[in-house]
């Protein structure tokens, strides 16, 4: 049986949900990345007394929420089905979203980002997961890249939004822009998001009782327990060189000497080169197959993060940026469309979850680790040679990854899905 079956060329269903889930995944884009677009003003403003330690620390409170959301929300994706698990958590984040623009402390303003993550960790393996099943047979790569190009546009808006609003209407006005989007797709998610057709035919009463614990353990299965570790360290790596430099950049480039204006244009620049780069990303890995793609890709956000460390006269640095821009966010999203084409749909979710989910704990060492390089001076050049390592780290975890060998199988290695089932599967009978 195949974990993936050809599907025939997207329904209006299945666009629906690819549409709706890219849109999705926009907001989470303008809600992560508004922080890194506020840190600088807040940190020059004293607000609540931040300092560049409080400021990680606030950032690390949220990127928490979001790991436990990705654990939890993923992994109950499998139970309750993709629908209700994107609109809850689209709900969820965007509310926090606009609180954020009230908090009357630091205290109060990490609380709402933490239950603002909730939503946001669970949103990613979700709309991930329904990108996977409602591709074209052949395109689910692309599919994936494509649904992630939502979270650097929304980047690339917000940073373009910083410009603009942070020198006249302030801080607060950011998170109140950025949440306002959703109250035109809610409506939309509820009226037109379908239902997942790999989940109506019996996932939900294939796990039974206890079915969280199950579908988790399904991940350590004959034959995955090798990969599924392997995808969770790519994913620690990956996550921490993505939310260190998202967070951090524009800060570590005005250490260099660099002004605010310019700064920001590079934060901009940085998520173009995500965008480009994640079409080319998914193109690729269609046709030479998602593993090389995301071994490559690994290694290129090594090399590109090292070279971000040159002072580069005129528009060189910028050219430098938007190319690790393209492989830095794109390995992190080839890795996702790996993990979903390895696991069946009765865990998919799941195993997307639960790699973004432990993954999680590198991104929340990312803003961490930036913030101790700036606090010691140590940020401009250092900090870019630190993350290069880290790229080269996820690039090997990468390569560990290997299909089971339990049935023949039709080779993830080449680009299509497995077709070895889980041992969860056959354990029912099945």
């Amino acid at each position: 049986m195949s974990n993936l079956p050809p599907t025939p060329e997207a329904s209006g269903p299945a666009r629906w949900a690819l549409v709706l889930s890219w849109a999705a995944v926009l907001l989470e884009g303008f809600d992560l990345v508004v922080l890194g677009s506020v840190l600088p003003i807040m940190l020059d403003a004293k607000q609540w007394g931040l300092t560049p330690m409080t400021a990680s620390l606030s950032a690390t409170v949220g990127l928490v929420g979001m790991t436990i959301g990705a654990l939890a929300i993923g992994t109950i994706t499998d139970i309750v089905g993709r629908r209700k698990a994107l609109i809850y958590s689209v709900l969820i984040f965007s509310v926090c979203t606009a609180l954020c623009a009230v908090a009357p402390s630091v205290l109060g303003f990490a609380l709402l980002r933490f239950v603002a993550g909730l939503g946001l960790g669970g949103c990613l393996p979700t709309a991930l997961t329904v990108a996977v099943e409602n591709a074209s047979s052949g395109k689910r790569s692309s599919a994936t890249t494509m649904v992630m190009t939502g979270f650097h546009l929304g980047a690339v808006l917000v940073t373009l939004l910083g410009i603009v609003v942070l020198p006249t209407l302030g801080w607060r006005w950011m998170f109140l822009f950025c949440a306002a989007p959703v109250i035109v797709l809610l409506p939309l998610m509820v009226r037109y998001f379908p239902k997942s057709e790999a989940f109506s035919r019996g996932v939900k009463r294939e796990h039974g009782g206890g079915g969280s614990l199950r579908v988790v353990a399904s991940l350590f299965g004959p034959g995955y327990a090798r990969s599924t570790v392997a995808f969770w360290v790519a994913s620690f790596m990956g996550l921490l060189l993505v939310y260190g430099l998202n967070t951090w950049l524009p800060e570590i480039m005005r250490t260099a000497g660099y002004q605010l204006g310019a700064a920001l244009g590079l934060l901009l620049v940085l998520n173009i080169g995500a965008v480009i780069g994640l079409l080319v990303a998914g193109k690729v890995a269609d046709r030479v197959g998602v593993r090389p793609s995301t071994i490559g890709w690994f290694g290129g956000a090594a090399v590109l993060t090292a070279a971000m460390s040159l002072k580069l006269p005129g528009v060189g640095v910028y050219i430098v940026v938007l190319i690790a821009g393209c492989f830095v966010f794109g390995a992190q999203v080839l890795l996702y469309s790996y993990t979903g084409q390895f696991y069946a749909p009765s865990n998919r979710a799941t195993g997307i979850g639960w790699t973004a989910g432990v993954g999680r704990v590198g991104a929340i060492s990312g803003p961490m680790v930036g913030g101790v390089l700036l606090s010691a001076g140590l940020a401009y050049p250092w900090g870019f040679y630190a993350f290069a390592l880290i790229g080269v780290v996820g690039m090997v975890s990468a390569s560990l990854v290997r299909r089971p060998v339990l049935e023949p199988s039709a080779g993830v290695d080449d680009g299509p899905a497995l077709t070895a089932e889980l041992g969860v599967n056959r354990s029912s009978g099945r």
